[in-house]
């Protein structure tokens, strides 16, 4: 180390400079002296520009860089790396530009240090939109180097220790998108040890009343296992070495959040999931690996089914072990691990391998994996699709299965066969007909299962089905459909609108050049719609009927409603129902709420063309309007309440009174209070306690409706009140 950069060793200095001597030492083990002079040069620059800045906490906001390198020093990061975080935030928060540390540092430094600042010009985004940009720019960069994700997740890590000052609000947003994007991403990428420190922060600061009830029942019951632990450990350390196996052998404990979610997702006690003792078994070699195996499982007797080797079938993330469940002293279940000393720095160190051990297996996962991400963006509509996608592909757990050649095919659990096509390729996706499974036939919608063979069959007519989205698991086949879609069905929907305008057009001895470029122009306007190819995009895909199209461009004169005469023929129709309720493609048609759930604005509806009737409104979770939606697919349309929407609307609820005298008065009051009108009142139940009475009351729109029943549910005679649909 050069005298400038010694200077900062000396103790009494400010924290800053001691954290940057820390810092100089961790990278002195295995750099350069001038790389480790680098990385201090990179800390002036970054203090100089960082000057004047603190952290909630006090501290000078330089020292937030310094820790997040000395997290990367401790995992071996190259010189650039480490010059990279100490300088992260010097784009986002100072007037420091990236062609400036290009100049000083080099544009290696300088790309990294700008793939993972944030995006800064994000107007007119929302939050969840603005985080969803974020993250796929800096998975963008990841993909052309792994360093920018290491500095995230070690910028991440730091920020998780320190959010002691911050309001709880912002530190359950934080918590919550570290648990849900950060913590799954270590683990993705196999690096234990961060992912299990993310994970525990995320869940103090998300849940603090759930952790520290957990960890003082952990420490609790610690004290007790020590004696049990320690004797297992002993025996089978004993075991191995007859067996002439020279391992270490370590009891592991499960981290909170692995506890809490135990008990949580399979109604587990506390004292069920502290019964379950580990135990990692470290060896030498794969085949010291096995052997151990065989010594464990003739000590303790193996549970059936709970032996998996992530050895021979590593997960997606690198991770390769031995696990078994065997039956311990006392009946208690105990978990052993057993891997090899380099499997055990992998699992802990996951991409950080790199540095650590050059592995090139390690890369050539990973960068598969960072191919597919690219894929992945490239076929995503915007951010925050890609961002759902990659939740998905995060949260994945594996299922292993084979081609009819032998080759092993791993996808997430709950795949399907459509799922191993897009695996296969994305031209075998795209042109799956069906697919066998064990030689037998068996539909593109079946999950597979471990260890069968699959075949898929395909034929160059066929094209992806939007159904598949609703059965596919894999992030590859859900962007691969959906881009397939976006490609051929906007085409393919205009060409099929077409014929369908056509022969409703024909039926009235009309085609649809014979339209004007007026009336054209002047139904596109209604629609609210640019062009032609728009408007039979739209009846192409369903949105529009035909028929209400065709209509609107052979009308004269005005678009109308309905008379109040034809309103009234309508299946519960209402008089101030009309004028407000927007009905995309239904100009001149009559327009009618449905009786037997009556909506009113604020609900989701649904429309359906009843010849007769016009058009009728339901709710979108009426039963009925379910029922005929399965029978008659085609008839159905979107529809949409008027933001002005304003006018009476009747509403029904259903009431559970007590049987005594002046209840219904006092319900009557109530709503007559609340400015509204009751237009009915019937009782279809009464004993000598109580009585069920179904009320039907005109009210504004939804949050009116809310508003009265919220009075109505405080007052005494009213036992139980909701509202009263099919």
């Amino acid at each position: 180390m050069t005298e400038a950069a010694s200077t900062a060793l000396q103790i009494e200095e400010p924290l800053e400079d001691r954290l940057a001597a820390q810092l100089c030492e961790a990278a002195a083990v295995y750099l350069e002296p001038k790389q480790v002079d680098d990385i201090y040069r990179a800390y002036q620059f970054g203090a100089q520009y960082h000057q004047g800045q603190y952290r909630v906490s006090g501290e000078p906001y330089i020292c937030h860089p310094l820790s997040v390198a000395i997290i990367l020093a401790g995992m071996r990061m190259d010189h650039n790396g480490l010059m990279a975080a100490v300088l992260h935030d010097v784009i986002e928060d100072t007037p420091a530009t990236k062609e400036q540390l290009a100049e000083e540092f080099g544009n290696e430094v300088a790309e990294l240090v700008d793939g993972v600042s944030k995006l800064t010009q994000l107007d007119g985004k929302t939050k969840a939109e603005a985080q969803a940009e974020n993250v796929r720019k800096m998975f963008l960069a990841m993909v052309k180097d792994l360093r920018v994700i290491m500095v995230k997740l070690a910028d991440r890590l730091h920020n998780m220790r320190t959010m002691g000052g911050m309001s709880p609000e912002r530190r359950r947003r934080i918590a919550r998108e570290t648990l849900e994007i950060y913590a799954p991403l270590a683990n993705r990428l196999g690096i234990n040890q961060v992912r299990l420190e993310l994970e525990d922060l995320g869940f103090a600061a998300l849940y603090p009343l759930r952790y520290k009830v957990l960890d003082q029942a952990v420490r609790k019951a610690r004290g007790h296992r020590k004696e049990v632990v320690a004797k297992i450990r002993a025996a089978i350390d004993t075991r191995l070495q007859e067996s002439g196996l020279h391992c270490e052998v370590l009891g592991r404990e499960k981290h909170l959040l692995s506890l809490y979610e135990k008990m949580r997702d399979k109604h587990l006690t506390m004292q069920d999931v502290f019964d379950v003792y580990a135990f990692r078994i470290i060896t030498d070699s794969v085949d010291d690996s096995y052997r151990a195996l065989g010594v464990v499982h003739n000590l303790y007797k193996p549970v059936p089914g709970r032996f998996k080797d992530y050895i021979a079938l590593p997960k997606a993330n690198g991770y390769q072990s031995l696990h078994t469940v065997l039956a311990g002293p006392f009946d208690l279940p105990m978990e052993i691990q057993i891997r090899t000393r380099e499997m055990h720095g992998v699992a802990e160190s996951g991409i950080a391998a790199h540095w650590l051990y050059k592995s090139e297996h390690e890369q050539a996962r990973v960068h598969e994996w960072l191919r597919e991400l690219l894929e992945i963006q490239k076929n995503a509509g915007d951010s925050m699709e890609f961002l759902d996608n990659l939740k998905v592909d995060l949260f994945q757990k594996e299922v292993f299965v084979f081609t009819p050649k032998g080759k092993i095919v791993k996808l997430p659990r709950g795949s399907t066969l459509v799922d191993f096509a897009y695996a296969v390729h994305t031209d075998v996706g795209n042109h799956c007909t069906a697919g066998r499974i064990d030689r037998r036939p068996a539909p593109l919608q079946t999950v597979l299962q471990n260890g069968q063979t699959v075949e898929i069959i395909t034929s160059t007519w066929a094209r992806p089905n939007p159904q598949w989205l609703n059965c596919v698991a894999t992030v590859k086949a859900r962007s691969a459909v959906r881009s397939s879609l976006r490609d051929f069905q906007q085409q393919e929907a205009i060409d099929l609108g077409r014929h369908l305008l056509e022969k409703e057009l024909g039926s009235h001895d009309a085609v649809l050049a014979d339209i004007s470029a007026d009336k054209l122009a002047e139904a596109l306007k209604v629609f609210h719609l640019p062009n032609l190819d728009a408007l039979l995009e739209d009846i192409g895909l369903g949105n529009r009927l035909p028929l209400l199209v065709a209509q609107r461009l052979l009308q004269d004169g005005a678009p109308r409603a309905g008379t109040p005469n034809e309103r009234e023929r309508g299946e519960g129709s209402s008089r101030a129902a009309y004028s407000p309720l927007i009905i995309r493609g239904t100009e001149g048609m009559v327009v009618s709420l449905a009786r037997c759930c009556r909506p009113i604005p604020g609900d989701a509806i649904i429309g359906f063309f009843n010849p007769g009737k016009g058009i009728v409104v339901h709710q979108l979770d009426c039963n009925n309007a379910t029922e005929f939606r399965k029978k008659k697919q085609t008839s159905w349309l979107e529809v949409e309440w008027d933001k002005q929407a304003a006018g009476e609307f009747a509403a029904e609820i259903r009431l559970e009174l007590v049987n005594k005298r002046g209840t219904l008065a006092e319900v009557a009051s109530t709503i007559s209070r609340m400015g509204c009108n009751i237009e009915n009142v019937s009782m279809v139940n009464q004993d000598a306690q109580t009585s069920t009475d179904f009320i039907t009351l005109t009210v504004k729109d939804r949050v009116h409706l809310a508003g009265v029943m919220r009075e109505l549910r405080k007052l005494p005679v009213v036992l139980k009140i909701s509202r009263a649909k099919t």
